[in-house]
């Protein structure tokens, strides 16, 4: 009895170990999941800044689309006009936004470089716009819940909600190459 118990335990911590991360034919999951379980993200900027102008520029930005076990899909960030990139922005809104679980525990755990493609990243595209007043609520929760700091940045610097609108999504998840996944797909599953 105690080694069927025993056995039932270990299946059950397999099956949750397996649970954890989608598996590569799921790739719309395995893009929430990752966005999901990100802190941050690479955002890419075409340069408006003099000597730039019109040439990438990647900076780093914290990110949420939603509280722990609460994610929305949605890449939420909480900006200011006086950041570089988002000086960009107001030039051209198109941008695209990379997260990888590099960032994680996971990619360490199994030893996965990150540039090793089951150390899975994601790269979106589309643009950044503020969100509205209506949408200022559930950003406030998705960054303030993983990023409790920003409540208590400087007032003067002007910070407002803004989110990725996602055009475009390319998943890296295993070998053979990117996937593609439509906002559709991303958006109609769960992580």
């Amino acid at each position: 009895m105690a080694r069927l118990l025993l056995l039932c335990a270990a299946s059950g911590l397999l099956l949750a170990a397996v649970a954890a991360i989608p598996p590569p034919e799921e790739a719309a999951r395995m893009a929430r999941y990752v966005l999901h379980s990100c802190d941050w993200g690479a955002l890419a900027t075409l340069s408006a800044q003099e000597g730039l102008r019109g040439r990438p520029f990647a900076n780093i930005f914290s990110l949420s689309d939603g509280p722990p076990g609460g994610g929305s899909g949605v890449p939420y960030l909480y900006l200011t006009d006086m950041e570089i990139s988002v000086q960009d922005l107001e030039v051209n809104s198109n941008a695209s936004l990379t997260v990888s679980l590099a960032q994680t525990p996971y990619c360490r755990k199994h030893r996965y470089d990150p540039q090793n493609p089951l150390c899975a990243h994601i790269i979106f595209v589309g643009s950044i716009v503020k969100v509205n007043d209506s949408e200022a609520g559930l950003a406030k929760k998705a960054l303030f819940s993983r990023h409790p700091e920003m409540e208590s940045w400087p007032k003067d610097h002007n910070w407002f909600f803004a989110k990725f609108n996602i055009t475009n999504i390319w998943v890296l998840d295993y070998f053979g190459g990117l996937k593609i996944v439509t906002p559709e797909e991303y958006y109609s599953v769960k992580p």
